[in-house]
Order: C-alpha cells, then sequence, then structure tokens
C-alpha cells in the first residue's frame, strides 16, 4: 500500500516549519509507529491521533533511529518534548500532561527550529 502523508505545520518563535506527516489512527497503526524505520526525511513524521485527550506512554523497542517525541493537546498547543529518545530502548517514554496527538520527528529537529512547550502544530485533527 503505497503512503499517503499530509501537511502539518509547527509554529516556533524561529517561523513556521512545514513537515508531511503520516497519520497513526488506529491501535494498530499507533503501535507499530516508526517501528523497523532505518531512515526518515528530515521533512517527515509520524503523528498519532488518541482522539481524545489523555496521559500516554511511548517506548523506542524496535526503532532504530533516534527520534524527538512531542506531545500536543486538542489547542494544538506543545504540552512537551520528548527529544533524541534512544533507539531500540523500552524504557518508557511519558507525555507529562495529558496530549491528544504525539507528532515523532527526526532525533534533533525539535532544537533545530527552537520547538518549545507552548508552541503551536496545524493540522486537522487540532480544534483550530
Amino acid at each position: 500500500m503505497a503512503q499517503t502523508f499530509d501537511k502539518l505545520e509547527i509554529v516556533t518563535s524561529t517561523g513556521v516549519h512545514a513537515f508531511s506527516v503520516e497519520l497513526a489512527r488506529n491501535d494498530a497503526e499507533r503501535e507499530k509507529g516508526l517501528m523497523y524505520r532505518r531512515f526518515m526525511p528530515a521533512d517527515r513524521g509520524m503523528l498519532f491521533d488518541f482522539k481524545r485527550e489523555e496521559p500516554v506512554t511511548f517506548w523506542m523497542k524496535n526503532t532504530y533511529i533516534p527520534l524527538d517525541m512531542i506531545f500536543i493537546s486538542h489547542a494544538g498547543t506543545v504540552v512537551s518534548i520528548a527529544a533524541n529518545a534512544e533507539p531500540l530502548s523500552e524504557r518508557l517514554i511519558p507525555s507529562e500532561r495529558p496530549c491528544y496527538g504525539v507528532l515523532e520527528v527526526n532525533g534533533g529537529v525539535a532544537e533545530s527550529i527552537g520547538l518549545k512547550p507552548g508552541d503551536k502544530v496545524r493540522h486537522p485533527i487540532f480544534a483550530p
């Protein structure tokens, strides 16, 4: 099956940063996430849609590339960031606060665009 990508924007103090993201909308897609990938282009990511705001926990089992996990409220506000999650680790990574979605991007991206809690993420799953 061909991958389809949605447009997503992250707005930080350094500007608007565009990404193409895969959506993980159901349990099976959320469970697999970016496992087994060996490479992801710099402007790509995966957006996890939980369809409700709640605390979530991730891990990096079977994930070969370091990732930044960006935890986002239903309003599209960044609530927390787990930077450079360790590949292949089973250490649990909590959202720290309830979130509606999680954006996974390559490790180091959050820092490179100056991302901080309170910044905005624009995508149709988030309330305008």
